[in-house]
């Protein structure tokens, strides 16, 4: 999204300055593509997000009752995933677009009504998937997409790290997994069918602390995804295996490499001429263009609110409900002990 002088701001607000609202304050405060329009948390500004004393309100009910030429455009929806719909609700019915923070939310019921809303509301709505943002993944994707690795045969993540402490309504699915389940699609250019799950209980919390998935596109390409928050490490890395390679996204460093098939042909008979194994070839880590994955996302947003070009898409709402309805699938098939389908 251009930021010259001569493109007007759009005014964007936040509602909660938790962990994720109080870098979407910074950044609505720093960069030029933005005014901002203030920020809501009955808790108050714990982290110290907001700048001036004045753009802090109490509720959201306060920071939309801004006079006209003051309130927001849209405003960015921090909050935890089982206040989504109130707050969505609230401001389609002010007339404000919302940027809701993933996942969209708590159930796919939900989720429609959040739909419903903007509809009614001539609103514009985009879930906050924000990995869709992240430069090795951005890159990762284009090359999967130009055909790089020829036909691709699996999608697989690993999300693992410690307990976030910030996490008391929804478990590892919905917080974490969601990211993967949205990941793989957009990857893979087609909706899950099929998958299958295990979760693990550990922590004395009622939610799960572990899954396992495996599924299949319904281009037929499979995936994996390893998601845990009882891991001393953290790690976020995304793999994609074709038959020419394989292209490796680090995403907590923003990193991408390849991986090249060197291919060692079969020696004997004629008939064995056929089989051919996969050896170790060359690999490259490429150079990348870096910026913060929250900043694209906002810009993406604004842009499509104002209706101005941008380099990157919105992920839609109806993106958000599908992996809603995903994780649904997903702590179904944990609980059934079935593979299941995802879509009707």
């Amino acid at each position: 999204m251009s930021t010259g002088s001569h493109l007007t701001p759009v005014r964007g607000a936040v509602l909660g300055l938790g962990m994720i609202g109080r870098h979407h304050a910074r950044l609505l405060q720093t960069s030029p593509a933005f005014a901002f329009a203030g920020a809501a948390d009955p808790g108050g500004d714990r982290f110290g997000a907001v700048r001036e004393p004045d753009d802090l309100f109490p509720s959201l009910e306060a920071l939309l009752d801004r006079p006209a030429g003051e309130r927001p455009q849209f405003v960015v929806l921090a909050v935890p995933t089982e206040e989504h719909l109130a707050a969505a609700t609230a401001c389609a019915a002010a007339g404000v677009h919302v940027l809701v923070e993933k996942p969209l939310a708590a159930t796919s019921t939900e989720a429609e009504a959040i739909i419903a809303a903007c509809r009614a509301g001539g609103v514009q709505g985009a879930v906050g998937h924000v990995e869709r943002y992240n430069p090795a993944l951005l890159e990762l994707r284009r090359r999967v997409q130009e055909g790089q690795l020829g036909e691709v045969f699996l999608i697989a993540t690993e999300r693992v790290g410690p307990f976030p402490d910030r996490i008391r309504d929804v478990g590892v699915v919905k917080d974490l997994a969601t990211h993967d389940l949205d990941l793989v699609r957009w990857i893979g250019g087609s909706p899950i069918d099929l998958l299958a799950a295990q979760t693990t209980h550990r922590t004395g919390r009622p939610h799960e602390d572990l899954v396992l998935v495996t599924g299949r596109l319904e281009s037929g390409v499979t995936f994996n995804n390893v998601v845990d928050w009882l891991t001393p490490t953290k790690v976020r890395r995304t793999r994609v295996l074709g038959d020419k390679g394989m292209l490796v996204a680090d995403t907590l460093r923003s990193d991408l490499t390849f991986f090249e098939n060197g291919v060692l042909p079969t020696s004997g008979w004629d008939s064995e001429q056929a089989l051919r194994g996969v050896t170790e070839g060359n690999s490259v880590r490429y150079a990348l263009t870096r910026r913060e994955p929250i900043l694209v996302e906002l810009e993406a947003f604004a842009a499509h609110v104002a209706g101005r070009p941008s380099d990157h898409v919105i992920v839609t709402l109806q993106e958000g409900l599908e992996t809603v309805r995903a994780a649904e699938k997903v702590l179904e098939s944990a609980s059934s002990a079935e593979m299941l389908r995802v879509r009707a």
